[in-house]
């Protein structure tokens, strides 16, 4: 069995931690490297597979951010994230000077959702994925004391960092709930509106995740997130590769399988606007629809 080398034990380049060890014997390869990308080379990934990867790769980010002795990677090169396309970056500085640093560095995702949500004060607002709680935080400000801004994550130690961000900041209009997107804990018709920074392609069933988004928007409600994109060309061993599905890459949806679904979980309004290319094969985008409203459904 090859030797993982100091270079790969440290997140290497991808071609050096493909080849850490032989794909038979990459179990025990990796065994106690959790974060420093020896998936590559494994076999096909399966849709029973992916929640718990990810789960385990964003608890990695979470306590990556919360600890000095956080494994191998800062948060976004344990997923394999590039900070210039993925990140804290993307966002305004005057958005980020409103925030600890544990909430902006927590920060993994393609977009700022917050930017185009056109949020309005006194509205509830529901972020999917909502890691460190940035975006929740954000929204907290702009819908304000009247307003409510919810976070759905599963991962406890990325719900315990956005609940102690939430008290760094002393934003008390927010709720963070453990759960997942395809199962929103909210009631029907209780959001005005959802948004989601690059968390929807994450999911093993991403027409169950819209269905749920479509079920707690009131009527009017509107959906506006940032997420990746895939080109129709993606090819198979791109799609077969967990680091780039926990990477925000490989579980993509193309435009037109992404409008599909959206209009599938009767959501109308559909708008997809690609924003930057963050991959190859893919691009990260802002996605737009809206329920319809009580007198037109």
């Amino acid at each position: 069995m090859a030797e993982l080398d100091a270079t790969t034990a440290t997140c290497g380049a991808r071609e050096q931690q493909s080849t850490c060890c032989e794909q038979a014997e990459k179990a025990a390869c990796c065994a106690d490297v959790e974060a420093c990308g020896c998936d590559a080379g494994a076999p096909p990934v399966r849709d029973g597979d992916v929640r718990e990867e990810v789960r385990r790769r964003y608890t990695a980010a979470a306590e990556a951010v919360t600890t000095s002795a956080s494994g191998c990677c800062p948060p976004d090169q344990a997923l394999n994230l590039d900070s210039k396309l993925f990140g804290a970056a993307l966002y305004a500085l005057s958005d980020q000077e409103q925030l600890p640093d544990t909430a902006t560095l927590a920060s993994l995702g393609c977009g700022n959702p917050t930017a185009v949500a056109e949020l309005q004060e006194g509205e509830t607002v529901l972020d999917l994925g909502s890691g460190g709680g940035i975006d929740v935080l954000l929204s907290a400000r702009r819908v304000g004391p009247t307003g409510m801004a919810h976070g759905l994550d599963m991962t406890d130690e990325m719900l315990d960092l956005a609940r102690s961000n939430a008290a760094k900041v002393g934003v008390e209009n927010v709720e963070f709930h453990k759960g997942f997107i395809e199962a929103i804990p909210l009631p029907d018709a209780s959001v005005d509106v959802v948004i989601s920074n690059c968390v929807i392609n994450l999911s093993g069933d991403k027409q169950q995740v819209l269905r749920e988004v479509a079920r707690v928007l009131r009527p009017g409600g509107r959906f506006a997130v940032s997420d990746v994109i895939a080109s129709e060309d993606m090819d198979a061993a791109t799609r077969a590769d967990m680091q780039q599905w926990t990477g925000c890459i490989a579980g993509a949806l193309t435009r037109r399988e992404y409008e599909s679904a959206l209009e599938g979980a009767g959501l109308e309004d559909v708008e997809i606007s690609e924003t930057r290319r963050v991959h190859e094969k893919a691009a990260s985008a802002i996605v737009r629809a809206r329920k319809p409203s009580a007198r037109s459904a």
